[in-house]
C-alpha cells in the first residue's frame, strides 16, 4: 500500500473533506435551507481523494453502500424520533437507529462486496478508500433521506 492510500493520505483528505462539508452544510442552514440536495451533492466530494489515491470510485461500491443505508435510515430514525419526542427523541431515535442500521447496512456493504468480486473489481480496503467510500455513502444517503422528508412532509427549518 502506497502513500497515497495509508493512514495520512485518509486523515488528511477526512479533514480536509469534513471542513469543506460542514461550512458549505452551515452556510445552506443558514442561508439557503434546501439542505437536502446541497448533503446530496457534496456525497461526490470524497471521490477525490479516492481518485487522487490512485482507486477506483467503483472500488469503494460497498463501503458507499454500507454508508447510504446506513445514514439514510439513522436520519429517518432520527427525523422519527425528533417529530416524537424533539430534541431527546432525535438523540434516542439517532442511536437506536444506529444500531439497527449498521447491521442492515452490514448486509448490503456485504452483498455489494460479493457483487465487485464476482466481476474482478479490487475491493480490498485501504484507509483512503473505507473511509472516504462510507463519507460519500453517508452524504449521498443523508441527503435523500432529507430530500425526500423536505419534499413530502414540507418539513422546513424554522
Amino acid at each position: 500500500m502506497g502513500n497515497r492510500q495509508g493512514i495520512l493520505m485518509a486523515l488528511a483528505s477526512l479533514v480536509v473533506v469534513s471542513v469543506v462539508v460542514v461550512a458549505a452544510v452551515l452556510h445552506v442552514l443558514y442561508e439557503i435551507r434546501f439542505v437536502g440536495p446541497v448533503v446530496l451533492l457534496l456525497g461526490f466530494l470524497p471521490w477525490l481523494p479516492i481518485v487522487l489515491s490512485g482507486r477506483s470510485v467503483r472500488s469503494t461500491g460497498a463501503d458507499m453502500a454500507f454508508g447510504a443505508v446506513d445514514t439514510g435510515l439513522l436520519a429517518a430514525a432520527a427525523l422519527i424520533g425528533a417529530e416524537l419526542a424533539g430534541v431527546l427523541g432525535a438523540i434516542v431515535g439517532g442511536l437506536i437507529g444506529d444500531s439497527i442500521t449498521n447491521s442492515l447496512a452490514g448486509i448490503f456493504e456485504g452483498r455489494a462486496s460479493e457483487y465487485l468480486r464476482t466481476r474482478g473489481i479490487e475491493e480490498a480496503r485501504t484507509p483512503v478508500s473505507a473511509s472516504m467510500g462510507k463519507m460519500s455513502g453517508s452524504l449521498i444517503g443523508a441527503g435523500i433521506t432529507l430530500t425526500l422528508a423536505w419534499t413530502i412532509t414540507g418539513m422546513a427549518l424554522p
